[in-house]
């Protein structure tokens, strides 16, 4: 490594911008997010991808960087932790004046990004970041982001650059770890290599990559901590779960606009950094709802919210009474010669509970199925069991859900996994010669799935649901005569 002394390790968050109401920058939410991170990272960066650079004034950047090395300089542990500022453009004029300011304002060192928006040449992008470090004392970090600037860092210009004396690593955001182990065989430990892509850490650092300048790292810092901790003393097992429980996160994070969806997690933890600035709105479709909805129920998997109690309301009474809020009374079960069955399979969040009746097509079970498709209560809405696209399952069944759905995502789950389960149970239940054959066309089904609203493992989900359809059928198709049917499913 180069003789500098700066040398770029472990985790840095990059930081995002906060932003008041009519979006101006939030000195005050500033200077509380850096201290929510002080303690858990072992550099800071503002004025990256994550914070909004391309929005903001030099003036701003430079403000900004100046408050982040002001809170870096008071850890309490008594450490002055480095700041390396985004000094990013599109243009080497205004690339170095950032570099410059970022200098005065006290950074450690600047992060320089591909030009972007008119492509220079290998010679051109050279030249970018040789003018760059030349103007500056400070170390400067090469950032490669093609996601955002339409062209990777070419590799043979990172092995020229990595010969002067002040550039002294490479961010790679890009996520494509061939990329990533080029440029470390490239520069032959000439350069520091930090992984900037939050879902790949893990082979990143394996592979010899020297830390992390991450987005989620002001989120969850103490994990990414424990992991390079992990990485460094081998323990790779360790590593790998903790690369998983966060997984989910930096997807979401890595796709859906970083700095959007990161503010979005820092404000559900308390942390109030407000929203992107335009265009990048958060109402508008850059962020949904029902993604904001998985961001809050993964910081509480990860213990970083308080975990909303909602108990799945597994219902209580009698069986033939479960069916009235559609319009089946518990009389109409009872004299109509209809068969109940019910279920319950998986436990938390995954567990499914669902209530079955099944009766002649010309009965009251036949005009509760025909109300039900033709005037669907909201967020309610029946969906017919099928076994593949254009293939409903036999007898015609429709699943009805018992728990309000306020969202796309709670709709994925019943739509999605409960619907090929229930499917595939009833096929299972035709191949075992469960259902008679007279009532592949004489009865209808409507099963009642109930699904914890934050249900989340949709390969569980499905075998719970594809478990409790079972049992349930054979509950209701297993005795000899109604009677005996409806005394069994009232227990």
């Amino acid at each position: 490594m180069k003789d500098t002394v700066f040398q770029p390790r472990g985790v840095m968050p990059a930081l995002v911008t906060p932003f008041t109401a009519d979006e101006e920058v939030d000195e005050t939410a500033l200077r509380t997010l850096v201290r929510h991170v002080l303690p858990h990272v072992d550099g800071l960066v503002p004025c990256g991808t994550t914070g909004e650079f391309n929005y903001l004034t030099p003036e701003e950047q430079r403000r900004i960087v100046e408050i982040v090395v002001d809170e870096a300089s008071a850890d309490k542990a008594g450490r002055k932790l480095p700041v390396v500022a985004g000094a990013g453009a599109a243009s080497t004029r205004e690339a170095v004046q950032l570099a410059r300011a970022a200098q005065q304002a006290g950074a450690s060192a600047c992060l320089v990004v591909t030009p972007f928006f008119l492509h220079p040449s290998d010679k051109g992008i050279y030249q970018h970041f040789y003018q760059v470090a030349k103007a500056v004392d400070i170390p400067v970090i090469l950032y490669n982001i093609p996601q955002v600037v339409d062209a990777y860092l070419p590799r043979t210009v990172v092995q020229d650059l990595a010969d002067i004396p002040n550039i002294v690593a490479l961010k790679d955001s890009s996520g494509n770890l061939t990329y990533t182990m080029e440029v470390l065989e490239f520069t032959q430990g000439r350069l520091d290599v930090l992984i900037g892509h939050d879902e790949v850490v893990l082979p990143a650092l394996a592979g010899g990559c020297s830390g992390m300048i991450l987005a989620s790292a002001q989120v969850f810092p103490d994990i990414w901590q424990q992991l390079f901790a992990a990485v460094q003393t081998g323990d790779l097992q360790r590593a790998r779960a903790l690369q998983l429980s966060v997984q989910k996160l930096a997807r979401i994070f890595c796709r859906h606009g970083g700095g959007v969806a990161v503010k979005a997690a820092l404000n559900a933890m308390g942390v109030k950094v407000g929203s992107p600035r335009r265009p990048l709105f958060r109402q508008g479709g850059v962020l949904i709802n029902e993604v904001s909805a998985e961001i809050r129920l993964e910081l509480e998997k990860l213990g970083k919210v308080v975990a909303s109690k909602v108990t799945l309301p597994v219902p209580q009474n009698l069986l033939v009474e479960r069916f009235a809020g559609i319009g089946l009374s518990s009389d109409l079960l009872r004299s109509n010669g209809v068969r109940l069955g019910t279920a319950s399979a998986g436990e938390g969040v995954e567990q499914v509970q669902l209530d079955l009746v099944a009766g002649p097509k010309t009965g009251p079970v036949g005009e509760c199925y025909a109300l039900q498709l033709t005037y669907p209560r909201q967020g309610r809405e029946a969906l017919t069991a099928i076994l593949e696209p254009n293939l409903t399952a036999r007898p015609p069944t429709l699943i009805v859900p018992t728990v309000e759905l306020k969202n796309l995502r709670q709709a994925n789950m019943i739509y999605g996994p409960t619907q090929a389960a229930v499917g595939k149970a009833l096929a299972d239940a035709l191949a075992d010669q469960l259902i008679p054959e007279a009532a592949l066309d004489d009865e209808v089904i409507l099963a009642q799935v109930t699904v914890h609203p934050q249900a989340l493992d949709r390969h569980s989900l499905y075998w719970n649901a594809h478990h409790a359809m079972s049992e349930a059928l054979k509950h209701a198709y297993g005795g000899p005569g109604t009677a005996d049917r409806l005394g069994r499913g009232d227990h």
